[in-house]
């Protein structure tokens, strides 16, 4: 099973922008579809946005045009670029990594990082 582990988070003022990034410990190429979620105090988790295998992206409404979501499967790295974030978008933010196969093993998840965003 991978291991991943997020970086990048802080705090941050409105408008402002962070860039998220998400290490795996081993190759993701050709294996995993990557994800970010995000979780905010007393709110469910829930999918931000989506990087399939072949690169292609989705997005919750909330963060469509401001997000972008990008992998590198030479580094094994996953990135979350947030442009324009609001306090709405406080939240502890998770990477996962969803295997197309069970032979690689179950989904994954990284500890989590905090962003921020307030005066």
């Amino acid at each position: 099973q991978v291991q991943l582990m997020e970086s990048g988070g802080g705090l941050v003022q409105p408008g402002g922008s962070l860039r998220l990034s998400c290490t795996a410990s081993r190759s993701i190429f050709s294996i995993y579809t990557m994800n970010w979620y995000r979780q905010a105090p007393g709110k469910q988790r829930e999918q931000v946005a989506t990087i399939g295998r072949t690169g292609s992206t989705d997005y919750a409404d909330s963060v469509k045009g401001r997000f972008t979501i990008s992998r590198d499967d030479v580094k094994n790295t996953v990135t979350l670029q947030m442009n324009n974030l609001k306090p709405e978008d406080t939240a502890v933010y998770y990477c996962n990594a969803v295997p197309w196969s069970a032979f690689y093993g179950d989904s994954s998840w990284g500890p989590g990082t905090q962003v921020t965003v307030s005066l």
